[in-house]
């Protein structure tokens, strides 16, 4: 780890996202041996200061929160991924969320003088067009560009399969190997990855962080091993003493994979699919992407599976912990009934977020009246009515302080649609995607004040469709 300090006695800041995740949670014991950290977390506020750490709630959604998180900070980690539902009902794709938290974060880093946003990510393969990669490599190429495009410099690691006791890829072959005395293997168990230990991803995240030279760098970083999966499968096998039958089957496709893969593990499908899909491309290091002292790693294959399930072991006192755990989060979302909706359109030329927003509504009023009337006024405050109710069903301020021409925001601050909560944050935003014409158009926070159900197969379903005719109305004027 290399910082540059004005003052020897000053420690760094490094505001470290998902802290209490499986990897920002060992990283954060990593960090406070050289540096003062902001541990960011959707749950931080109810956290516990300690020594060299201080816990701070953000929900990057929100561009305000996490402004707000990352004051202060000197350097950042981002380890966010957006796969699991954030929302009691969250109808968006997971690519298109992860734009919207790493613009709100870049944005944020940029605002408050962050000098470097270390990024951990995944191998690209380079023989692969940018569109013919999965969707989960594909996402991760979009987010480093969209991090590195507020000024901020990010160095990005991209690591094949990360060989620990929690996280994804790894249990999923753990699982795999506990469960099925004999496993019939496609054609993509033969595909090579650079397994990399835990342990050796914490040194390289720590080895990045103010080492100038890696500014604006995308790393490749890796273990001694490039092996297959069938090969990783064996040696699972091997290190948990059990017997285990191969079967060759090359017309196995890899989207039937994952549907028995998720079924077998138990691994949730908004996870285990986009993963699973990955697996067809080779994610094996360069050596023109290697970086002297940054994740160079020497730990073996087996001897990481060894450590690995000797610490899951440890942990759940000897039992093997199939079960996965239920996180703290789900009964809270389960409790409060709020929506997020996200969807991506392509822009017209000469049409940006702002644009976009404004010709949004007139559409909408043109589009579905004399049923819908949408009113503006000189607050710019926009009702949506419908014809002969004379309540608005939804009120939208535009708030111009937090609007750019990239991006508009509305909150939603009434109308019999909404729930009066106090808690209500519900906002609409338009974010144009850095150099690009597509534009996000997301609902955050919002609260029905249907009842759920009725929600569900009406107002939700109607937006979506509204959504989709729009990109239809915005694709004819391209």
């Amino acid at each position: 780890m290399t910082i540059q300090n004005d003052s020897a006695a000053k420690r760094p800041v490094v505001a470290l996202t998902g802290a209490s995740g499986y990897i920002g949670s060992n990283l954060l014991k990593r960090l406070t041996a050289f540096a003062d950290v902001i541990a960011l977390s959707r749950g931080g506020d109810s956290r516990q200061d300690e020594p060299h750490v201080t816990w701070r709630s953000c929900d990057l959604f929100s561009l305000i929160d996490a402004e707000r998180a990352l004051a202060g900070a000197d350097y950042a980690v981002y380890l966010v991924h957006s796969m699991l539902p954030s929302a009691k009902l969250t109808q968006a794709r997971f690519e298109d969320m992860d734009v919207v938290l790493a613009d709100h974060f870049a944005r944020a880093a940029s605002k408050n003088g962050v000098r470097q946003i270390v990024y951990l990510s995944g191998i690209i393969p380079p023989d692969v067009p940018p569109d013919r990669l999965s969707r989960h490599l594909r996402s991760r190429l979009e987010v480093e560009k969209v991090l590195a495009s507020y000024g901020v410099p990010v160095t990005t690691l991209r690591a094949g399969l990360v060989v620990g006791p929690e996280g994804s890829s790894f249990p999923i072959l753990l699982k795999l190997v506990r469960r099925l005395p004999l496993m019939i293997l496609p054609k993509w168990t033969r595909t090579p990855t650079h397994a990399i230990a835990l342990s050796e991803v914490l040194d390289a995240l720590t080895a990045a962080i103010g080492r100038t030279d890696v500014y604006r760098r995308a790393i490749d970083i890796g273990g001694p091993d490039v092996m297959s999966y069938k090969e990783m499968l064996r040696q699972t096998a091997d290190t948990l003493g059990k017997k285990r039958f191969f079967i060759p089957f090359p017309a196995f496709s890899v989207y039937l994979s994952r549907l028995w893969l998720a079924l077998i593990t138990g691994t949730p499908k908004e996870m285990a699919y986009p993963l699973i899909e990955s697996l067809v491309h080779p994610m094996v290091a360069r050596q023109d992407r290697r970086v002297h002292g940054i994740g160079e790693g020497v730990i073996p294959f087996r001897q990481a599976a060894e450590e690995a399930i000797a610490h899951e072991r440890a942990r759940s006192g000897g039992r093997t912990g199939d079960k996965q755990k239920r996180r703290s989060g789900d009964a809270s979302r389960a409790a409060r009934s709020d929506v997020r909706s996200v969807q991506r359109m392509r822009l017209p030329a000469g049409m940006d977020a702002g644009s976009a927003a404004t010709t949004y509504l007139g559409w909408l009023n043109r589009v579905a009246g004399p049923l819908i009337n949408v009113s503006h006024d000189k607050s710019n405050i926009y009702r949506i009515y419908i014809s002969p109710r004379k309540t608005p069903l939804l009120e939208l301020t535009y708030s111009e302080e937090r609007s750019s021409p990239t991006r508009a925001l509305y909150y939603i601050t009434g109308g019999s649609f909404s729930s009066p909560k106090q808690t209500h944050r519900g906002r609409l935003e338009f974010l144009q995607v850095p150099e690009s014409d597509d534009c996000i158009v997301a609902i955050h926070d919002y609260l029905p004040s249907l009842p759920w159900f009725i929600y569900k197969y009406t107002q939700a379903k109607i937006h979506l469709w509204v959504m989709h005719t729009y990109r239809r109305y915005l694709k004819k004027k391209i």
